[in-house]
C-alpha cells in the first residue's frame, strides 16, 4: 500500500479523530495488512477504536483487547530504573558491578568486526545510563563478524524467540563475549535493556514484573499490563502472528503515556522527576556514536534516543518521543501532549510500515 493520510486530525474532535482512525484500521484490515487493531488518538480525553477481528476468523476485535507491545516496554523500564535513582538506590553513571558482577573486566573489541581475542580493556565501568542510552557496548549485531557468530552460536542474539534459558544464565553468556566497542562511545540496539531489568531486578530483590506492578502499574491504575494474561482474561488476548512478551491495552498504555505528557505526573503526583522526564524526552546519544552500522539505514536522520524512546529532532515531528514493538505496536507522545496509541499483533516488516507510518502522520505536533 501506498502511503498519504486518511485525514489531517489538526484540532478535530474527538469524533473527527474517532473516525479518521477507525477508517485507518479498516482500510488496512480490507487490504490484509492486519487482522484486527485498536487505536487512540488525542491530548487529554480520548476515544479507544477497534476494528476488524481478534483472529483470522475469530470474533471482533475489542477496544479492551489485550496486546503484546514487545518493546514499547523499555521507556516503562526506563522510569522504573529513574524512580530508583530518585529513591536513592541507583546512580546514573556510578558502575554497576555491585549487583552485577558479571560485568568486571570487560574486554572490547578493537574494532566492531574484529577477532573475538583482539581486544582491549574497557576504559570505563558500563553505567545506568549507558544502558539507559543503549551505549554499554552490548546490542545488536547488523554486521557479518566473529561478534556476530558468536552471540548466535551461545543464544544470546536478538531474535523473534526470547531466549530459552534463565535471566543469570543469558548475562552469564553474554559477559562472555567482547563488547562492540568502548561503553559511551557507541549504539547498538536492545541488549541493554535486557541487563537494565536484570540489574532492576537485582537492586530491588524480587522479579521485574513484581517489581513494575507494584511500583509503576499499579499507581498508574494499569490494571491489566503484566508480563502474563491472567486467566481470567485470556478472552481479550488476541491471538499473535509472531511471538510476545509485556501486554498491555491501548487504555492502559495511554495512562502511562498521559504521565510522560503531564510532566511525568499522573492524578497530581510525580511519578518521576522534571530533570529525569526532560532526559528521558530529549537526545541523550552523543553524535560520534550515530555511526551508519549501528541500526537500520537512515535511522538516526532527524532521529535521536532518550531514555528507552526515540526522540525526533527535526521535522515536522520534531520533539515527538515514541517508539514500535516487534508485533505491530507503536505509540507517540508529541509537546502538545498529543498521545497516540496503536496495537495490532501483526509482525512489523514491509507490510506494516505504511500503517505505522500513516498513523504516525495523522497528528503533527504544534
Amino acid at each position: 500500500m501506498g502511503g498519504g493520510l486518511i485525514l489531517a486530525v489538526e484540532g478535530g474532535t474527538i469524533a473527527e479523530v474517532s473516525t479518521a482512525l477507525r477508517e485507518l484500521l479498516i482500510r488496512h484490515v480490507d487490504a490484509g495488512t492486519i487482522p484486527g487493531g485498536v487505536a487512540l488518538l488525542g491530548a487529554g480525553h480520548v476515544e479507544v477504536v477497534a476494528a476488524g477481528v481478534a483472529s483470522i476468523g475469530g470474533g471482533p476485535m475489542r477496544e479492551d483487547a489485550i496486546m503484546r507491545i514487545q518493546s514499547m516496554t523499555k521507556v516503562m523500564t526506563s522510569v522504573a530504573a529513574l524512580r530508583l535513582v530518585e529513591a536513592g538506590r541507583l546512580e546514573l553513571d556510578q558502575s554497576l558491578v555491585d549487583w552485577l558482577p558479571e560485568l568486571v573486566g570487560r574486554q572490547v573489541l578493537r574494532r566492531p568486526t574484529a577477532e573475538l581475542d583482539d581486544t582491549v580493556p574497557a576504559r570505563r565501568a558500563i553505567t545506568l545510563r549507558h544502558l539507559l542510552t543503549n551505549t554499554s557496548g552490548y546490542g545488536m549485531v547488523t554486521q557479518a563478524s566473529p561478534l556476530q557468530q558468536a552471540m548466535a552460536a551461545n543464544g544470546t542474539e536478538a531474535g523473534p524467540e526470547p531466549p530459552a534459558m534463565g535471566a543469570d544464565e543469558w548475562l552469564r553468556r553474554l559477559t562472555e563475549l567482547p563488547l562492540a566497542f568502548q561503553p559511551g562511545e557507541g549504539w547498538r540496539y536492545h541488549h541493554s535493556f535486557a541487563v537494565l531489568g536484570i540489574l532492576i531486578s537485582r537492586v530491588t530483590g524480587r522479579p521485574l514484573g513484581q517489581h513494575l506492578a507494584e511500583d509503576i502499574f499499579g499507581p498508574l491504575g494499569m490494571t491489566d499490563t503484566a508480563l502474563w494474561v491472567a486467566e481470567g482474561k485470556l478472552d481479550r488476548l488476541p491471538a499473535a502472528y509472531s511471538h510476545g512478551e509485556l501486554v498491555s491495552t491501548a487504555r492502559d498504555y495511554h495512562r502511562f503515556a498521559r504521565m510522560l505528557a503531564e510532566g511525568g505526573r499522573a492524578d497530581g503526583q510525580p511519578m518521576i522527576s522534571p530533570d529525569h522526564l526532560r532526559q528521558i524526552t530529549s537526545d541523550q546519544v552523543p553524535a560520534a556514536c550515530k555511526t551508519a552500522d549501528s541500526f537500520f539505514p537512515g535511522f538516526w536522520d532527524g532521529t535521536g534516543w532518550g531514555f528507552g524512546v526515540a526522540v525526533k529532532t527535526e521535522g515536522p515531528q520534531r520533539g515527538r518521543v515514541g517508539w514500535s514493538g516487534g508485533l505491530g505496536t507503536d505509540f507517540f507522545v508529541d509537546p502538545d501532549g498529543t498521545v497516540g496509541i496503536l496495537l495490532t499483533q501483526v509482525e512489523l516488516g514491509e507490510d506494516m510500515w505504511p500503517l505505522v507510518e500513516q498513523f504516525q502522520s495523522l497528528h503533527e505536533p504544534s
